[in-house]
């Protein structure tokens, strides 16, 4: 057989077989993720309407709302990867998100109808009544619902559809693989986008009640998508997840706490998986050296080499798996403050909506589609980035140019800074604007100032998020070992939920301390009465304490495994 044919073999296998899994399988797992994300973020986008006219809630309840969600919207994936890889597998646990995502968004459509809830006052006006306790649980049931489905699907659907190629491991499997990563995101992003533009429309111009109804069609066809192939899936067995694995070092390392560590390598014994890399632990952190530690070697370990009681004793691949992980955690936690910048989104659409966003004297675009231009910035920003600066910079010196992973993380979180202080601006601007045109107590009425004023900010919180959080994705996954290359997004999920938990407790200490007798808040339901300008350049003074944490953090971590090559590479050349 010749290289053509056989190359040909290897490319119609998949989708000639009976066997399981297979580039067959793709486009439904890309179907499912896709019609998901459009639902979700169809939703969530312009919530923040939904609460604040038909709920009556103030900009800041609503607001803490939606931190809230998203916060558990970011979270439940941890423990649905958790749950996927050590219990029930990940097919049941993207059809269990399904499900429940599907329920959720039919609970949350169910309110649009008329019967669903007793009619509301004027929203502003003081003789409002609040929402009954009934039909808040309602609410809130369905938030519940969609966080939990949101789990099930994205801690799962990528490695799930890692596992549908997996099947052979020759070189064009391995490109097909790294093929499927890339479609996965760019599916990813192009449904975010049409979800804040089409979805959104629809809701501006249809009503709630069809707005809503979409994402309830688009959910059906999300867990019909992932249905249809269920036949020709690869279904891998659960096994145990990475987070017991550094549970266990913790545990073993407080039962073996009165072991002595030796100042001598050769005199202890440690215990090692086949064909480990690593003889001893390192110097740092030694405390956990102790879970490592053979006491006896006739009772800690069995006849076949493996531990009696692996919460006594560790690998020593385990113990450096967990060291590795706190070394990255400064770095982590400092593009947290970005994360809270990039989830104001809620106020930033009550401020659109005041503006004028007309593109024709016919064509109003929704207040909530403005925020895809963060989303289409970054897109493009990559693209330039990728194809265009690195290649001709590159090409002008005559030999590899790259901008390295922590100053490109630095750099985002200082265009973060810079762009929170453009929305100040802004804002002041609006909100000057407001005052002199009389419409101080009327915070929905319609001003002569274009939405576009805000087109600065949006594109540098697009560029901001196209280094910081696509460059910690990639940092963790050079830094961490191998075997912990899931933990990547994972912390990166971890950081956006206790984002969105800090953003609540902010605009409530703020909305607390602020608001005096006789004075609106900064954060006040009447825009035009509040200071959300103060408010941004208080995110914006925290972003630039934050820089310059980063800043400190960065230089104690030292040498960063792809500045160690960068080394080695310029010493060679």
């Amino acid at each position: 057989m010749d290289c053509s044919s056989e190359q040909r073999q290897m490319i119609t296998e998949p989708l000639l077989s009976n066997g399981k899994g297979g580039i067959r399988t793709i486009p439904f797992i890309l179907a499912n993720e896709a019609f998901e994300r459009l639902a979700s973020f169809g939703l969530s986008t312009n919530m923040i309407m939904y609460l604040t006219r038909e709920y009556g809630m103030d900009a800041a309840q609503g607001a803490q709302l939606l931190f809230l969600f998203s916060s558990a919207t970011n979270f439940t994936p941890i423990l649905g990867a958790v749950l996927a890889d050590s219990y029930v597998g990940r097919y049941r646990m993207i059809g269990f998100g399904c499900m429940a995502s599907l329920l959720g968004m039919v609970l949350l459509w169910l309110t649009t109808f008329p019967g669903a809830r007793q009619p509301l006052c004027v929203h502003f006006s003081h003789s409002c009544n609040s929402r009954s306790t009934l039909e808040l649980v309602h609410l809130y049931t369905a938030f519940g619902f969609m966080a939990i489905g949101a789990g099930g699907i994205r801690s799962s659907s990528m490695a799930f559809g890692a596992d549908q190629l997996s099947i052979t491991h020759n070189l064009q499997r391995a490109r097909i693989r790294e093929s499927f990563f890339r479609w996965y995101y760019v599916t990813v992003t192009a449904s975010v986008f049409v979800a804040m533009t089409c979805v959104v429309y629809i809701q501006e111009n249809m009503g709630w009640m069809v707005g809503f109804g979409v994402p309830v069609v688009l959910m059906i066809l999300s867990a019909l998508s992932f249905s249809l192939a269920s036949p020709f899936y690869v279904k891998s067995k659960p096994k145990a997840s990475w987070i017991t694995g550094l549970a266990q070092v913790v545990v073993a390392s407080f039962r073996n706490r009165s072991v002595e560590l030796s100042t001598q390598a050769t005199v202890e014994v440690r215990y090692h998986t086949t064909g480990s890399m690593l003889p001893v632990p390192s110097k740092r952190l030694r405390f956990f050296n102790k879970a490592c530690i053979v006491g006896n070697p006739q009772v800690d370990v069995t006849p076949d080499g493996n531990a009696l009681d692996p919460w006594s004793l560790c690998t020593v691949d385990q113990v450096e798996d967990l060291k590795t992980l706190i070394k990255v955690i400064p770095i982590w936690s400092s593009g947290m403050l970005m994360f809270v910048n990039v989830s104001q989104g809620s106020f930033i659409v009550l401020q659109i909506s005041t503006m004028d966003r007309h593109i024709t004297s016919k064509f109003e675009i929704p207040a909530a589609t403005f925020l895809s231009i963060t989303v289409l910035v970054m897109v493009l920003w990559v693209a330039l980035y990728d194809r265009i600066i690195i290649p001709s910079v590159s090409k002008i010196k005559g030999q590899p140019v790259r901008l390295g992973l922590k100053k490109r993380m630095g750099i985002g979180i200082l265009l973060s800074t810079i762009s929170m202080a453009a929305l100040a601006i802004a804002e002041s601007i609006r909100r000057e604007t407001a005052i002199e045109e009389g419409f101080s107590d009327r915070p929905d009425a319609g001003l002569h100032i274009s939405a576009f004023l805000l087109l600065p900010f949006l594109a540098l919180s697009g560029v901001a998020e196209a280094f910081t959080p696509i460059g910690q994705n990639e940092f963790f996954y050079t830094e961490l070992p191998k075997s912990m290359s899931s933990v990547a997004s994972t912390l990166i999920g971890i950081g956006m939920s206790v984002a969105s938990l800090v953003s609540s407790f902010i605009v409530r200490a703020v909305r607390d301390l602020t608001k005096v007798e006789g004075q609106e808040s900064w954060v006040s339901s009447n825009i035009n009465k509040g200071h959300y300008d103060y408010y941004y350049w208080l995110l914006a003074s925290l972003s630039l304490v934050n820089f310059l944490y980063y800043l400190v953090c960065s230089k104690s971590y030292g040498p960063s495994m792809e500045e160690q090559m960068n080394i080695v590479a310029d010493e060679s050349y």
